[in-house]
C-alpha cells in the first residue's frame, strides 16, 4: 500500500470509539480478484477463447517484460471502472468478518442496498450483554448522560424480560398446552427477550458475517463519509480498505478518494429550532394520517395488474385469450397446485420463466414500523424503501411502536410508555448541551419508529410474503405482511387469495411436511385458516 493511501485511511480512523473498536477481519477472498476483473473484461474480446488471470497478471510473462504486462493491466482496468464497466469487478467477492459494530450502523449502511450477504447475531435469540454497547467520543456530563442513559435501558432490558414471562407463558400455553419443559420454557425466555430488547439501544453491538463483491467494497469506500453514521462508517470501512490493499495493492489503480459532505446536496438538520420541530411533529402526523389504523398502507399499485399477469403468462406458452381466460392464466402461475416451483423451499421464482411473470406488478406501501422490525424487513433487499436519514430529524419528542404484547396488559405498557419517557428525556438533554445528532442517535431505542415508502414487484413480495406471514415471523413484520395481503386481496382478488405463508403454499402444492420449520412448529394450523382468521399476539 503506498503512503497516501495508507494516510487517507489513518486519518479518517483518528477519532476513536470509547467502547472496544469496530473488528474488521478479511477471512475469505478470490485468488486474484483484480486481475480476474481485467481478464473478465479483455475475454468479451478475444478471439482465442477464456483470458486467465494469470495472463493478465504477468506472472507467465518473461520477467522483464512483467511489469508492461501489468501496467497494460492497470490502464485497462482504469479504462473499463472510468467508463462504467463496472460488472467486470463484481466476480470477486470478500467475506468479512466484523464485531463490535452497533446496529444503527448495521441498519443504516451495511443492510441499506441490495448488493451484500449478512449473517449476524439475533437479538430476537441471544441474550444482550449490557456491556456490549457504543460509545462515541463523549466528554464530561454528555458523556455521563450518555452512559447513564445506556445502563438505565440494559437494566429496564433485563428487567422487562422477566416481568414478561407470566404473560408470554399464557400466550405459548394457548397454542402448545405444555410449558413446563425444558425446550418450553427456553422458547418462552427468547420470545420475553425478543420483546424486552425494544428498549435497548441502537448502539447496541452485533457481530456478523458479511460478503459483497469487490464494486460493492469499492462503493463503500466512496461514500463512507456521508449519511448517518460517518465517524462508524469510516472507521469500519476503513479498516476494509486497509486489508484489501494490503492483499491487493493492484486496486490502488482504481480507488477513488471518499466523497465528502461538502459536495453532496446537504439535507441532514443542525441546530434544532422551534421551526425544525415543527415541520416534524407536522410530518409525523400527516405521515401517520395517511396509514389509516395500517402498519403498511398500500397507496399504489399496477391498475392492471391481473390483466397484465395473465398478458404475460399467455406470452410465455404462446396461448391466446381465447384459448385461456385471465383467471386461468393467473391461477397456472399463482396456484402451486399448478405452478410446483411454488411449494419449493428453495426460491426458484427468478429461474421460472412463468414465475418470472410476477414482476411485472407493481404495489407500492406506506409503512411505519420500528427499527427493531425494519431491521429484519429490509434484510428483503429486493424490496427497496426510502428510508428517512435520522440526522435530519429533530429528537425531541418521543417517537416509537409499542410492542402487541405490552398491549395486552395494563401495567406492563404504562410501564414502557414511561421508559421511553425517560430516554426521550435523556436525548432532549444531551441536544441541548450541543451533542451531535449522530451520537445522540445510539441512543435511539430499538422501537424507535421508522416511517417509509416502500416499493415490491409481485414476484419478491410473493416470497416476502411466504416468509413472513408465517407465525414464526417478527411481529411487527408480520402485521405489516398480513396488512399488505389483505389489502392486495381487496384489489386484485385473483392474486391477493394466493399470498400465503410457507405453509398454506406447500399445503396446495402437496408437498410434505405441510409446515418446512419442523421442531420450530409455531403451534397453529395456519394452512387451515383464511387470511382473515389469522391473528396473534407472541
Amino acid at each position: 500500500m503506498n503512503e497516501s493511501f495508507r494516510e487517507a485511511i489513518i486519518k479518517l480512523q483518528d477519532n476513536k470509539f470509547l467502547s472496544p473498536e469496530p473488528e474488521v477481519a478479511l477471512v475469505n477472498f478470490f485468488d486474484k480478484p483484480f486481475d480476474n476483473a481485467v481478464a473478465t473484461a479483455r475475454t468479451c474480446y478475444s478471439s482465442h477463447g477464456i483470458i486467465s488471470a494469470e495472463q493478465v497478471s504477468g506472472e507467465l510473462a518473461p520477467n522483464e517484460e512483467r511489469e508492461a504486462v501489468q501496467q497494460k493491466r492497470d490502464d485497462l482496468a482504469r479504462s473499463i471502472y472510468k467508463a462504467g464497466h463496472h460488472t467486470t469487478f463484481q466476480h470477486a467477492q470478500f467475506q468479512f468478518a466484523i464485531a463490535n459494530v452497533s446496529r444503527q450502523f448495521i441498519w443504516s449502511f451495511l443492510h441499506s442496498h441490495p448488493f451484500y450477504n449478512s449473517e449476524q447475531v439475533s437479538q430476537r435469540y441471544v441474550h444482550v450483554d449490557p456491556a456490549q454497547m457504543a460509545i462515541p467520543p463523549l466528554t464530561g456530563k454528555a458523556l455521563e448522560l450518555y452512559q447513564k442513559t445506556i445502563q438505565f435501558q440494559t437494566q429496564q432490558y433485563e428487567s422487562l424480560t422477566q416481568l414478561l414471562y407470566p404473560l408470554v407463558a399464557n400466550e405459548y400455553q394457548k397454542r402448545f398446552k405444555q410449558i413446563q419443559n425444558k425446550k418450553a420454557q427456553s422458547a418462552i425466555r427468547k420470545k420475553c427477550q425478543e420483546v424486552a430488547r425494544y428498549v435497548l439501544p441502537v448502539a447496541t453491538f452485533a457481530y456478523l458475517y458479511h460478503t459483497i463483491s469487490g464494486i460493492t467494497l469499492l462503493r463503500y469506500w466512496r461514500v463512507c463519509q456521508l449519511e448517518d453514521v460517518p465517524f462508524e462508517q469510516k472507521i469500519v470501512v476503513g479498516k476494509m480498505i486497509q486489508f484489501l490493499l494490503e492483499k491487493f495493492p493492484e486496486y490502488q489503480a482504481i480507488l477513488e478518494e471518499p466523497l465528502n459532505e461538502n459536495e453532496m446536496t446537504k439535507f441532514q438538520g443542525g441546530t434544532v429550532t422551534a421551526e425544525t420541530k415543527s415541520i416534524n411533529q407536522q410530518f409525523r402526523e400527516e405521515f401517520d394520517a395517511q396509514l389509516g389504523g395500517y402498519s403498511s398502507k398500500l397507496m399504489d399499485y399496477s391498475h392492471h395488474a391481473e390483466a397484465t399477469l395473465a398478458s404475460a403468462v399467455r406470452e410465455i406458452l404462446g396461448w391466446p385469450q381465447a384459448y385461456i381466460s385471465d383467471g386461468a392464466a393467473i391461477e397456472l402461475v399463482l396456484n402451486p397446485e399448478k405452478n410446483r416451483y411454488l411449494g419449493e423451499t428453495l426460491n426458484l421464482s427468478t429461474h421460472s420463466k412463468l414465475t418470472r411473470c410476477l414482476a411485472h406488478v407493481h404495489y407500492v406501501f406506506k409503512k411505519k414500523i420500528s427499527h427493531a422490525g425494519d431491521s429484519q424487513n429490509q434484510r428483503h433487499r429486493m424490496i427497496l424503501a426510502s428510508r428517512p436519514s435520522l440526522n435530519a430529524f429533530s429528537f425531541d419528542e418521543p417517537d416509537y411502536v409499542l410492542p402487541v404484547l405490552f398491549q395486552q396488559d395494563a401495567t406492563l405498557s404504562k410501564q414502557f410508555h414511561e421508559i421511553m419517557d425517560h430516554i426521550w428525556d435523556n436525548i432532549c438533554q444531551l441536544q441541548r448541551l450541543e451533542v451531535s445528532k449522530e451520537f445522540i442517535s445510539y441512543l435511539f431505542p430499538n422501537a424507535v419508529a421508522i416511517r417509509m415508502t416502500e416499493s415490491a414487484d409481485l414476484m419478491n413480495l410473493h416470497h416476502k410474503h411466504a416468509m413472513r406471514l408465517c407465525y414464526n415471523a417478527q411481529e411487527e413484520i408480520w402485521k405489516a405482511s398480513l396488512d399488505e395481503a389483505s389489502q392486495i386481496r381487496a384489489v386484485h382478488p385473483q392474486i391477493g387469495k394466493w399470498l400465503l405463508p410457507p405453509c398454506g403454499l406447500r399445503f396446495h402444492a402437496r408437498t410434505k411436511p405441510v409446515c418446512p420449520e419442523g421442531e420450530r412448529f409455531c403451534g397453529v394450523v395456519v394452512w387451515k385458516k383464511d387470511l382473515s382468521e389469522y391473528t396473534r399476539v407472541i
